[in-house]
């Protein structure tokens, strides 16, 4: 398996996730508000509302419904589960800095910028609302409104066709070394995300982004939450 393919030609788009690279998302940065015990909301988040019943949401199952089928297995907790599909929004913390300058960056260079994300359909459209940078893509594929999800090959080769793009002319960047794994077996130039430098560089872009403050992300232990 190909992972942060390096190739010599220089890209003619830029591919960006978004959760991890423009968007701070926890489900802590919610659960914090409602389970006060650190321990009980790890419990929670592991055991009731997990990543595997999540990633459903990302390929396309309504929040609402699977919410509610969630909270009749779970009684006790029905209106902590619930709060995910009532509160979601709650669950990000704000853009990432660093990340936003970036793509303005790549924007101001002229190279035409897609985004490729995991992320429930109704969510998209709150997020675009909310934050002006998610508005200035020249495209977007959401996994909840194609019924796939990364890392499936599937979705890679949709956002191509799509959009009419070359694999091996375009760069793709995400935080998750899987995902970028498998952009790079579909024949994409791809980089795991780790700061706006090395994706500058791999561009022929000037390393001169201004330091930025970032609050420190709300992680806890590793949950693997699909990114």
């Amino acid at each position: 398996m190909r992972t942060n393919i390096i190739d010599e030609r220089p890209p003619r788009a830029v591919v960006f996730d978004i959760g991890g690279v423009l968007l701070d998302w926890d489900p802590r940065y919610l659960y914090r508000k409602l389970i006060p015990d650190p321990a009980e909301m790890e419990w929670f988040l592991a055991n009731v509302c997990t990543p595997e019943w999540h990633e459903q949401h990302d390929r396309g199952v309504s929040t609402a419904e699977s919410c509610a089928a969630l909270a009749d297995e779970w009684p006790r907790y029905a209106g902590l589960i619930m709060a995910w599909s009532e509160r979601g929004e709650e669950m990000v913390a704000g853009p990432l800095l660093a990340g936003v300058k970036l793509l303005r960056r790549v924007t101001g260079s002229g190279l035409p910028c897609y985004a490729l994300t995991n992320m429930e359909a109704e969510t998209y459209p709150k997020r675009a609302a909310r934050y002006d940078f998610l508005r200035g893509f020249t495209g977007v594929v959401v996994s909840g409104c194609e019924g796939i999800a990364k890392p499936d090959r599937e979705i890679y080769e949709l956002l191509l066709r799509r959009f009419g793009l070359g694999a091996a002319a375009t760069l793709f960047i995400d935080d998750s070394p899987v995902n970028v794994a498998a952009a790079a077996d579909a024949g994409m130039q791809a980089m795991v995300y780790s700061g706006p430098e090395p994706v500058l560089s791999r561009l022929g872009l000037p390393v001169r982004l201004a330091a930025t403050r970032q609050p420190p992300p709300g992680t806890g232990p590793a949950l693997n939450w699909p990114p």
